[in-house]
């Protein structure tokens, strides 16, 4: 009995090693999963630092529970850009250009938010497979792509989940939870006038990807609720943006879709401001390079239109 004993204390050590390694090297594949995610981000020259990009493929939460993958996104999101932690001149230089740009800054006029911020991409990289890409990675690139060209964005942050909960509400409800947070953003900026609510599409890839120049994109479908009794002031601003698309970008889109009547929203908050718009980018099996170029082609014309007005 004691050999059987002593046999059985061995094969628990033997296996706690092996999870040992199994732990390691997904973490090792993880992070290598990231930094190859944040390069190629980084070669579409967006503006995007690891603690954002861990935010976006996170979705912003952490599990009540913490587990490996969770304290890993948490270190990773800590971590300083290597090459700007070797040279600590250009660190004190970018703080000081930093603290000029904040006293620079123009007020917002643009308010980036996703009703459904769950909605996921086909996820394409290890990190990705980990904690899938939502409609949130979009804000952030529309974001930056606006903040370039000096307007004004802020995305989004606080959970339409929780508020949801808070106020004993189901998916359904999901345009009550966000009409809280317009009513609350729109206090907090008096200067926003554009608000824009991303999605992403529930049909297959067949139906939602197209080739523009040997490029792949996910398609954009623009929605507008009829239900709202001022409903052609959004429509008109849909229009301006969609026929620039279609100039410039033919196939990307779907074009608009005029909801109303039994089982839809008919509103989508869309009384809110003339300005309020609904752009579904991808579906859930587009990949998050075809929803990045998609969102770069968006913004491109987003920018035309506002030049416009």
């Amino acid at each position: 009995m004691y050999y059987q004993i002593g046999d059985s204390m061995k094969k628990m050590k033997i296996s706690q090693k092996s999870k040992k390694k199994k732990k390691i090297f997904f973490l090792f594949m993880l992070i290598i999963g990231v930094l190859i995610s944040y390069h190629k981000l980084d070669e579409s020259n967006i503006e995007i630092s690891n603690k954002e990009f861990i935010q976006l493929i996170t979705n912003h939460t952490f599990k009540e529970e913490p587990s490996i993958l969770n304290i890993i996104a948490k270190k990773t999101m800590e971590m300083a850009n290597p090459i700007e932690t070797m040279n600590k001149e250009y660190l004190e230089h970018v703080a000081v250009i930093k603290e000029e740009k904040e006293e620079e800054k123009s007020l917002p006029i643009v308010y980036l938010y996703n009703t459904h911020q769950t909605e996921e991409y086909k996820p394409i990289t290890l990190a990705e497979i980990s904690v899938n890409p939502t409609v949130i990675m979009n804000n952030y690139i529309l974001q930056d792509i606006l903040k370039r060209n000096n307007i004004e964005a802020i995305v989004e942050e606080e959970s339409i989940q929780e508020i949801r909960k808070q106020n004993n509400w189901n998916y359904a409800d999901s345009y009550k939870a966000s009409r809280v947070l317009l009513e609350k953003r729109i206090l907090e900026y008096p200067s926003l006038n554009y608000f824009i609510d991303i999605h992403r599409d529930s049909l297959g890839k067949d139906k939602t990807t197209t080739t523009i120049d040997n490029k792949s994109y996910a398609k954009i479908l623009f929605i507008v609720g009829l239900e709202n009794p001022n409903y052609q002031e959004n429509l008109v601003f849909t229009e301006k943006i969609n026929q620039k698309i279609q100039e410039e970008y033919p196939t990307l889109s779907k074009g608009i879709y005029q909801k109303s009547g039994q089982g839809v929203n008919g509103v989508y908050n869309q009384d809110f401001h003339k300005h309020t718009i609904l752009i579904e980018i991808g579906g859930y099996e587009n990949t998050t390079s075809e929803v990045l170029n998609s969102t770069l082609a968006f913004s491109k014309v987003f920018m035309e239109v506002l030049h416009d007005e």
